[in-house]
């Protein structure tokens, strides 16, 4: 086939669909091309959370677009509603980071100290273990303590994703999956790009392919410095409520099921588990949430995640090809309301926001 789009985003992932919406809302002719479930999904190792607490604490521009991004998901939200009729299933009861140790608890008391001073408006409360069991009553009797911020939240990542794609094309994009983007020439006109189905033809193009995006940036004089760091991931069977906000490595979920996982590994392309790391974080579960000890784990996997060489995103256009744009973070659920609402824009033609002049990858030495 050949076809041609206003705009087209390589990548059907949480960052590629929310950026894909958000083109498509803006009135653009949108295409997304999507490896397929043979590539190495982000998503599939994403934990739901839409979580403000230590995110940018000594990078305040990253802090400062979290928070933005946390308090535009509420609309979002109802956005995707609207268009998709799909509910990504938004609770925002603030979100508790709790502490065994008072070492611990001093450490991230200090860390949101300095993040609170340089992202306005940003609220947050340091508990000691009455303070958190007032929130938490399962929690474990003995922690030190916990940080507790009103902005952080959580969805359900499958129907969000599910949500964004079918909004996506409600808006009348286009989704072309088991599409992989071979290569890509630009010329005066815009992009060609060469699938195992046909060329693409597009005036903007968006690469938002994760992972995929190392080898892909080049061809359009971009740099995409990502590597993988792998994730492990737990979910339980469903037990009542008893969680009533996340933290960052338990939270329950909308059907009440119990998802757990804290795990960063720097394996390289291998997206497997390992018993001991799964047993290190079904015990920190269990000494946060004792009445865990009891739930039966129904299912564990693992995933990587894209991660730079600071661990904060990438948004660029090309200076040598404009109209080519990267996109690269591995926040993608908190930042997809700012994917959508700020970043999409942008890339239709907007002046660029702020703090696109604090991702360029050019901060990274070649």
């Amino acid at each position: 086939m050949s076809a041609h789009f206003d705009a087209i985003v390589i990548g059907g992932g949480l960052v590629g669909l929310s950026i894909a919406y958000g083109l498509a809302r803006a009135g653009l002719r949108v295409a997304v091309c999507d490896e397929g479930d043979q590539s190495f999904r982000a998503s599939r190792g994403n934990f739901g959370l839409v979580w403000v607490q230590g995110k940018g604490v000594d990078a305040p521009a990253y802090a400062r677009l979290t928070a933005q991004s946390a308090r535009a998901w509420p609309a979002f939200a109802e956005r995707l509603r609207g268009d998709s009729g799909i509910d990504p299933a938004l609770a925002q009861p603030g979100g508790l980071s709790l502490c065994v140790d008072a070492g611990e608890l001093a450490a991230r008391a200090a860390a949101m100290a300095r993040l609170a001073a340089h992202a306005p408006g940003f609220g947050y409360e340091v508990l000691d273990a009455d303070g958190v069991r007032r929130r938490l009553p399962d929690a474990a009797p003995d922690l030190a303590g916990g940080i507790y911020s009103p902005l952080d939240g959580h969805v359900n990542p499958l129907r969000t994703l599910h949500a964004l794609l079918a909004a996506f094309q409600a808006r009348g994009g286009r989704y072309l999956p088991r599409r992989r983007v071979e290569e890509i020439r630009a010329d005066g006109g815009g992009f060609t790009l060469d699938t195992g189905a046909g060329a693409l033809r597009c005036g903007r193009l968006v690469l938002a392919a994760g992972l995929g995006n190392a080898r892909l940036a080049p061809r359009v004089g971009l740099r995409a410095p990502v590597a993988p760091v792998r994730g492990q991931l737990m979910i339980t069977e469903r037990l009542p409520p008893f969680l009533p906000c996340p933290t960052p490595s338990v939270r329950q979920t909308d059907d009440g099921t119990v998802q757990i996982g804290d795990s960063q590994e720097p394996v390289g392309f291998d997206d497997g588990t390992r018993p001991d790391v799964l047993a290190g974080m079904a015990r920190r579960a269990i000494r946060l949430f004792p009445r865990l000890r009891a739930a039966r784990v129904v299912r564990a996997w693992g995933a990587l995640r894209i991660m730079t060489p600071d661990g904060l995103p990438i948004y660029q256009e090309s200076r040598r090809h404009p109209g080519a744009f990267v996109a690269t973070c591995h926040s993608g659920v908190t930042l997809a309301a700012a994917h959508g609402e700020i970043v999409a824009p942008w890339i239709a033609g907007d002046a660029a926001p702020p703090f696109v002049e604090d991702f360029h990858a050019e901060r990274f030495a070649p």
